[in-house]
C-alpha cells in the first residue's frame, strides 16, 4: 500500500512539474516578455493572462521582508514592499521608528534580490515587485546621506542644487533596489502651527513647484518613480494634521493645486500620494472629482494612485463615510485611487473582497493595474530586476556626497538678527555652548540615521582649535517633572498591574462589560474604544489595586488626560475632576511609608469619545533644570561668548498650539542674557518660534533649521565667518500665535489687518534674511513697459554688494495685479535668483517673467492673462521691496 501511495506521489510531482515547465514556457514566449513590442501591448497582455487574486496583489503595498518567503504569502506577486530594516512597524510613521544598524545598503541589496529572484522565478506570472521607502530629504535608509530637511533646503532657493539632491537621493536609492521614493512633500504650509511644515517647502505656491520640480525631475530622470504627497492639501484649521479641507476650488487651484500640477504635466510623475483627510465632506483617498476628474482626466496623470497608509480604511474608521472595509474600498477604487499602502500584510483580508465579488467594476480593476504594470515595465524591472551588490558594497565607503551636503546646510541657514555684527565670531578664547541641541545633532522628521553626524559642539569644537570650548546642556526641550507609575509599584491579587472594570456606562453603573489585568494605567482611546464591546462614545473604568514605594516621603501623584477621572488612595478622595475639560494634570501631594502597600482606585469616565487617562507621580523623578542652570551660569562667568543651541519639538502627530522655545529653553536664554555676554542663538527645528519673550536680550539669531549630516560643520563654518549666511525665510514668522494664519500673499482685506493690541504684521516676513554684509539695489530697467499677452519680459537692475563680506544675496521679484476681475494677492513672487558678489562687487541682474506669471483664474475658473497694469516688486524679502516699477499688458 506504501509503494503505491509513493508510486501516485512520484506521478503527481511530475505532473506538477511538467506542467510548471510549461507554465514557464509559454510566459517565455509571452508578449509581456517581449522587450521589442511597445510598453502597452506588453500590459495588455500581461493583464489578460491575470487571475482576479494577482490584480488586487498588484494594487497592496506594505512593509515585507524575505520571511514572507517562507510563510508563502507573496505567492500571488504584490505590487512591491517596503524591506523592512526598522525595529517594528512601516509606513509613513518611519520617523519615529528606531534602524537596525546592521542594515546597510549592501545587506539590503542582497535582500531585495532574493526577494526579487523569488517574484521573477517562483510566482506563476514572474511579475517583479517595485520596492518602496521615505526619501524626503535622503534615504530613510541606515547610512544614507541625510541632507538638510525640507523646509531648510526650500530656505537655499536654489532650484540647481535641489536637484543635485534629488539626483544623488535616486542613486542611493536605485544602489539599494529602491525604485519609488515617497516625496517630496509639497502640500502648501500655510499654518506654521502644523508639525509637518518641516517636511515641506513653504508657504508658497510659486517656490514649492519651482523646488518641487527641480527634487522631482531629477529622481525621474535616475528611472526612480517620485511619489509626491499628499494630494491635496493635509493642513486644515488651526495648523492640524489632517483636518478637513472646506477650502472652494478657487483656492485650491491657486494654492494648493500648482505644484502637483506642474508635477503631473511637467515633470511626468508615474505616482501620487493621497492625504487623509476629508475635501469638501469626501475623503481624498475616495474623492471622484480630486481623484478621477481634476487629476487624471484634466490634468492627464498616466501614473498609479497611492493611498497614505491606512488611508483607505479611514473612510469607515475617521470620516465616518463608510459602513465597513469592503465598502471603504469600493469607495476608493470607484473613486480613482489604483493602490491600497497598509502597515500589516494581514490587513489585505479587509480589502480583497471587493475585487472577488464583482463590487468594483472590472474595467476600473483593470485601470488601476495597467497603471502599475506599465511603470514596472518602464524601470526596465522584468529585463533587469536585479541590482549590483558589489556595486551596493562599495557604497559604504563612497562619501562623495559630503561637499554637497555641506554646501546645502551653509546655503539653508537664515540670519534673523545681528546686532552690533556680533557674528560673524573673533577673536574669542572662551566659547560656552550650551543645549541639548548642540549635542543631539538631530535630522528632522522621516530621517534615516545619515553617513556620520557631526553635531554643532563637535563642529565649534573641531574650527575653534585654538579655542576653549566649554559646554554643558544648561536646560531642556522637555521637563519631566512626574512619570506614568510603573507596574513594578502597582498589584492586584497577586498579579502586577490594576484590576479594570469596563463599565457600558458613564458613570460606572451596571455589570462589568468584562474585566482584565492592566499593567499601567497609561491609555489613549481615539480611534477606537477599550474593547469591541463598548461604544466608543459612552463607557466608563474603575481600576482598583495596591501601590507601594521602597522610599519614604512625600510625593506629588495624580491623573493626567482630558476627561472625568478621580483617584483614591487609602480610602481617602485624591483628585476629583468629574467634570470632562481639556487636556489637563492634576496632582496632589500623598506621604508614602516605605515597603508599606495603600489602596488606589482610579475612576474614569468617557461620554463624547477621544480618551486620554494617566496615572502620574514624581518618586525618583531627578529635577536637573536648577543644576543645569547653575553650571551653565558658573561656565558664563569665564566666556567670551555663549552660544546657546534651541529647539522645537514638532512632527507628524505633533501640531503645536503655542509656539515657543518647549522646556526651560527660554529661561536659560535670559539669564544667559544677565551675565552681559554677548549671547547667539540657534534655533533648530522646522518651523516659527514665537521670540516675544527674549529676542530683546540677544543680539545675534540664526536659524539653521534641521542642518542634515554635516550640519557641526557648517554652522562652525558659519559662525566663525568662513561661509556667509545667505538663507532666506520660506515661511512667515509671526509675532504671536494669535496672528495665525499669516501668510505673506493673502488677498486684499476688506479694511484694516491689524488687531487693536498687536500688529498684524509680522515678526520675520517670508523671504527675510539677513548677511554679514550689504546689498544695494539700483537702477530698475524693464525691457518693455508694455508687452502682448503671451510674452515675455526681461526685467533688469544692478546690485552691488556695499559691506565688508563676499556674500550671497537672493534677489526676489513679486508680482502685484493692480486692477482685475477677481481679487488677487496683495503680492505674490514670481522669480527669485541666487547672486554671489565679492566685497564691493556689482552686477547686473537679469530676471525674467514668462506668460503664466501673469495669469489669474477668472470667475469662470479658467487660468488667462487679463490686460492691464501690474506692479513689479524687487527686493530682498516680501517686505523689504527696493524697486518698483509698472508694467502693461495688452491684448
Amino acid at each position: 500500500m506504501k509503494s503505491q501511495t509513493v508510486i501516485i506521489l512520484l506521478i503527481l510531482i511530475t505532473l506538477n512539474c511538467s506542467l510548471f515547465a510549461q507554465q514557464n514556457k509559454i510566459n517565455t514566449q509571452a508578449n509581456y516578455k517581449n522587450p521589442k513590442i511597445s510598453i502597452d501591448e506588453r500590459v495588455k497582455d500581461l493583464l489578460s493572462r491575470m487571475t482576479p487574486q494577482e490584480k488586487f496583489w498588484q494594487l497592496f503595498m506594505v512593509p515585507g521582508d524575505v520571511n514572507g518567503i517562507k510563510n508563502g504569502i507573496y505567492k500571488n506577486g504584490i505590487f512591491g514592499l517596503q524591506i523592512s530594516a526598522q525595529s517594528g512597524g512601516g509606513g509613513e510613521a518611519q520617523q519615529m521608528l528606531s534602524y537596525n544598524t546592521t542594515e546597510n545598503a549592501f545587506t539590503l541589496a542582497k535582500k531585495v534580490n532574493q526577494l526579487q529572484r523569488y517574484f521573477v522565478k517562483e510566482t506563476r506570472l514572474g511579475i517583479p515587485m517595485l520596492v518602496f521607502d521615505e526619501a524626503l530629504h535622503g534615504l530613510v535608509r541606515q547610512g544614507a546621506t541625510a541632507f538638510p530637511q525640507s523646509i531648510g533646503l526650500a530656505a537655499t532657493f536654489d532650484t540647481l542644487m535641489i536637484g543635485q539632491i534629488g539626483k544623488s537621493i535616486a542613486k542611493e536609492a536605485k544602489l539599494r533596489g529602491i525604485r519609488d521614493v515617497l516625496a517630496p512633500v509639497i502640500n502648501i504650509a500655510d499654518d506654521v502651527r502644523w508639525g509637518r511644515t518641516e517636511e515641506t517647502y513653504g508657504e508658497d505656491p510659486y517656490l514649492t513647484k519651482v523646488l518641487g520640480h527641480a527634487f522631482m525631475n531629477a529622481i525621474e530622470r535616475e528611472n526612480v518613480v517620485v511619489t509626491p504627497k499628499h494630494f491635496i492639501a493635509n493642513v486644515g484649521d488651526g495648523g492640524r494634521d489632517s483636518y478637513p479641507i472646506e477650502k472652494n476650488e478657487r483656492f485650491l487651484e491657486e494654492i494648493h493645486f500648482p505644484a502637483f500640477k506642474d508635477a503631473v504635466e511637467t515633470v511626468n510623475i508615474r505616482s501620487v500620494m493621497t492625504s487623509y483627510n476629508s475635501v469638501d465632506g469626501t475623503p481624498a483617498t475616495s474623492n471622484y472629482w480630486l481623484l478621477t476628474d481634476v487629476l487624471k482626466k484634466q490634468w492627464g496623470f498616466k501614473g498609479f494612485v497611492i493611498s497614505d497608509a491606512g488611508a483607505v480604511g479611514g473612510a469607515n474608521v475617521l470620516h465616518n463615510t463608510a459602513a465597513n472595509y469592503e465598502e471603504a474600498t469600493v469607495q476608493a477604487f470607484n473613486g480613482g485611487l489604483d493602490v491600497i499602502f497598509q502597515v500589516e500584510y494581514d490587513h489585505y483580508k479587509l480589502f480583497i473582497p471587493p475585487f472577488l465579488n464583482g463590487s468594483i467594476p472590472q474595467e476600473r480593476i483593470d485601470d488601476a493595474v495597467s497603471r502599475v504594470l506599465r511603470a514596472k515595465f518602464e524601470l526596465g524591472l522584468f529585463e533587469n530586476p536585479y541590482v549590483s551588490e558589489s556595486d551596493a558594497k562599495a557604497s559604504l565607503t563612497d562619501f562623495s556626497n559630503k561637499k554637497l551636503v555641506k554646501q546645502a546646510a551653509l546655503e539653508s541657514f537664515v540670519l534673523l538678527k545681528n546686532n552690533k555684527q556680533v557674528l560673524p565670531l573673533k577673536q574669542q578664547s572662551n566659547i560656552l555652548v550650551l543645549g541639548e541641541d548642540a549635542t543631539e545633532a538631530r535630522l528632522g522628521g522621516y530621517s534615516g540615521t545619515g553617513k556620520g553626524k557631526i553635531s554643532i559642539l563637535d563642529g565649534i569644537k573641531s574650527y575653534a582649535k585654538n579655542v576653549v570650548v566649554n559646554y554643558t546642556q544648561g536646560s531642556f526641550r522637555s521637563i519631566q517633572d512626574y512619570v506614568v507609575i510603573d507596574s513594578a509599584f502597582l498589584t492586584s491579587g497577586g498579579k502586577k498591574g490594576l484590576s479594570a472594570e469596563y463599565f457600558n456606562s458613564t458613570d460606572l453603573s451596571g455589570a462589568p462589560v468584562f474585566k482584565r489585568i492592566d499593567k499601567r494605567v497609561d491609555f489613549m482611546w481615539t480611534l477606537y474604544a477599550p474593547d469591541e464591546h463598548l461604544s466608543s462614545d459612552n463607557y466608563s473604568v474603575r481600576w482598583q489595586g495596591d501601590l507601594k514605594v521602597l522610599k519614604s516621603g512625600t510625593y506629588k501623584i495624580g491623573l493626567e488626560g482630558n476627561d472625568g477621572y478621580r483617584l483614591f488612595i487609602n480610602g481617602n478622595l485624591l483628585i476629583d475632576q468629574w467634570d470632562k475639560r481639556s487636556y489637563h494634570t492634576r496632582l496632589a501631594d500623598f506621604t508614602f511609608e516605605g515597603n508599606k502597600s495603600y489602596p488606589v482606585k482610579i475612576e474614569f469616565r468617557e461620554p463624547k469619545g477621544n480618551a486620554h487617562i494617566k496615572l502620574v507621580w514624581n518618586y525618583e523623578v531627578e529635577d536637573k533644570t536648577f543644576s543645569e542652570l547653575e553650571k551653565a551660569k558658573n561656565l558664563a562667568k569665564d566666556a567670551d561668548i555663549v552660544v546657546i543651541a534651541a529647539g522645537i519639538k514638532e512632527g507628524e502627530f505633533l501640531d503645536r498650539a503655542m509656539l515657543n522655545l518647549p522646556g526651560n529653553q527660554e529661561k536659560l536664554i535670559k539669564e544667559m542674557a544677565k551675565t552681559g555676554k554677548p549671547v547667539v542663538v540657534l534655533l533648530v527645528g522646522g518651523s516659527a518660534i514665537n521670540m516675544q519673550n527674549w529676542i530683546d536680550d540677544v543680539p545675534a539669531i540664526l536659524n539653521v533649521w534641521y542642518p542634515g549630516e554635516a550640519g557641526g560643520t557648517a554652522v562652525a563654518e558659519t559662525l566663525f565667518g568662513n561661509s556667509n549666511p545667505s538663507g532666506k525665510l520660506p515661511i512667515t514668522y509671526p509675532v504671536h500665535e494669535a496672528q495665525l494664519p499669516l501668510v505673506y500673499n493673502h488677498k486684499p482685506t476688506g479694511r484694516g489687518d491689524d488687531y487693536n493690541n498687536l500688529s498684524g504684521e509680522a515678526l520675520f516676513p517670508f523671504g527675510y534674511g539677513l548677511s554679514y554684509t550689504q546689498f544695494k539695489y539700483s537702477e530698475l530697467t524693464i525691457e518693455k513697459n508694455r508687452i502682448k499677452a503671451g510674452d515675455k519680459v526681461s526685467v533688469k537692475f544692478k546690485l552691488k554688494n556695499t559691506g565688508n563680506y563676499d556674500g550671497t544675496e537672493v534677489v526676489q521679484l513679486y508680482l502685484r495685479d493692480i486692477l482685475s476681475s477677481v481679487a488677487q494677492p496683495v503680492l505674490a513672487l514670481k522669480n527669485f535668483k541666487r547672486v554671489y558678489l565679492k566685497a564691493g562687487e556689482e552686477q547686473e541682474v537679469i530676471l525674467e517673467l514668462g506668460p503664466e506669471a501673469f495669469q489669474i483664474l477668472n470667475k469662470q475658473l479658467k487660468w488667462e492673462i487679463e490686460p492691464g497694469d501690474f506692479r513689479i516688486m524687487i527686493g530682498s524679502s516680501s517686505k523689504d521691496l527696493q524697486l518698483k516699477a509698472n508694467l502693461t499688458v495688452e491684448k
